[in-house]
């Protein structure tokens, strides 16, 4: 995308002003990274997360739910390698006192002015790097020095591994079959930036499909399709999607094949999906911690194998950036510039704004019992303060498809005006039929 259309600054400023997303804890001055989402980000986010839902579960009868604890056993951890592998090098500036990441120094601005990468003023002081474990610790239990060390998970996938034996019982699936989750998990990042697209805390959209092993491959195949495919659907432009294949020296020690849906973010091609064939590591690893047998054993041919695992792991905050960042365009109206967010109607915080064209005149009357009608089947909002062009433009900007504006002929016929935000068309349509043509246009 143009660099002069859509850029991190103006992302961060639009969704401030618009109470979309905003630094936590401000009036304190806030912590590195840790946002809040007002009114507008949480009905964006949980759009996204309902149609990852949609995808997973509602489309497809080989996927079940699940929502495991964030604090697990601490020996998760060690089956798992997190304890003693989860690790990034942690550099130390004796002269600003900040901590860097050592493998991204080209990527950072050291603190001293004028900025440089770390380690390149003369001033500059840097330690030897050490490895820095990025799991949060804490302790359960009244007295801390007596209590248990637990972690907040880094991520949702070992509460899947863990269930595995239980869903397998209940849920009557035999692979292929996956356990989808979605949920909050926690990273110290030494060095986290770029808005929301690397935080302390963030939630996972994760699903572990498990598969005989000789089907592995053909299903991570599958699986890297549908997940593009995915963002594709809900409005991405193609052009700023790719897969890029890990290299070998990229991959995890557990995976035999890992590709990310990159997307070309306002910060450049960074990861938006991982989708990664994880073997049979994880259930292998926690069967010998934990003394279970963690497999699958045909009632029939009583054939019994520990399944391979195709896992397609989506941060939300990032699939919420991704979308903002292809949604934010720019283009002028009457000579004045407009921002507007082109989002997909599925994603769109508000489907519709109702709007009185004057404050007198019965049209407040009117156009509230619109309003009442249309928000019982869609998400809607009532805007009767300022000019009406600035009505638009407030909705313009937190990606209202469409506008309905109640005027002096609505109390004569009952029409109202139907305003596109994308194409700025506008119609005449009857109020009786307001709702059914909505539904059409909002879910073609």
């Amino acid at each position: 995308m143009p660099e002069t259309v859509v850029t991190m600054d103006k992302l961060v400023a639009l969704c401030k002003r618009r109470g979309f997303i905003f630094p936590a804890s401000e009036i304190y001055g806030g912590i590195a990274n840790t946002y809040d989402y007002g009114h507008y980000g949480v009905l964006l986010k949980q759009n996204v997360v309902n149609q990852w839902w949609k995808a997973m579960i509602q489309e497809r009868e080989d996927i079940v739910a699940l929502d495991s604890a964030i604090i697990q056993h601490p020996r998760t951890w060690e089956a798992s390698g997190h304890l003693a592998g989860f690790t990034d090098p942690l550099v130390d500036c004796r002269t600003c006192g900040r901590r860097f990441r050592a493998d991204h120094l080209q990527e950072l601005e050291c603190g001293r002015k004028p900025s440089r990468h770390p380690g390149e003023d003369p001033a500059c002081d840097l330690t030897e790097a050490r490895e820095f474990n990025l799991m949060f610790e804490t302790t359960i239990g009244p007295v801390k020095e007596a209590g248990a060390t637990v972690y907040l998970r880094p991520e949702t996938a070992q509460g899947i591994f863990l269930d595995f034996k239980q869903v397998l019982q209940f849920a009557r699936r035999k692979p292929p079959f996956g356990i989808a989750q979605v949920g909050k998990s926690f990273r110290n990042e030494i060095t986290p930036g770029n808005f929301i697209f690397r935080t302390l805390e963030f939630e996972q959209m994760e699903m572990e499909y498990f598969v005989p092993p000789a089907e592995a491959q053909r299903w991570h195949e599958h699986w890297l399709h549908e997940r593009f495919e995915w963002y594709v659907d809900l409005g991405i432009r193609r052009e700023n999607l790719r897969l890029r294949p890990h290299d070998a020296d990229e991959l995890s020690h557990y995976s035999s094949a890992t590709s990310d849906v990159e997307y070309l973010f306002p910060i450049g091609w960074s990861e938006l999906e991982g989708i990664a064939n994880r073997g049979d590591f994880d259930l292998t690893q926690h069967a010998e911690y934990s003394g279970e047998r963690l497999e699958y054993v045909d009632g029939q041919s009583g054939e019994r194998y520990v399944p391979h695992v195709i896992e397609p792991a989506a941060g939300v905050g990032r699939s919420v950036l991704a979308f903002l960042s292809d949604a934010y365009d720019e283009d002028e109206i009457g000579g004045e510039k407009r921002t507007v967010l082109r989002l997909h109607p599925a994603l769109a915080p508000v489907k519709v704004a109702v709007l009185p064209l004057l404050r007198r005149d019965g049209h407040p009357e009117l156009a509230r019992a619109v309003y009442e009608d249309l928000r019982r089947h869609v998400s809607a909002e009532y805007d009767e303060g300022g000019a009406i062009g600035r009505r638009y433009r407030r909705q313009d900007e937190i990606g209202t498809p469409f506008a309905v504006t109640v005027d002096h002929q609505s109390l004569e016929d009952r029409t109202v005006t139907l305003r596109d935000r994308d194409t700025l068309a506008q119609e005449r349509v009857a109020i009786d039929d307001l709702r059914d043509l909505l539904r059409t246009r909002l879910d073609p």
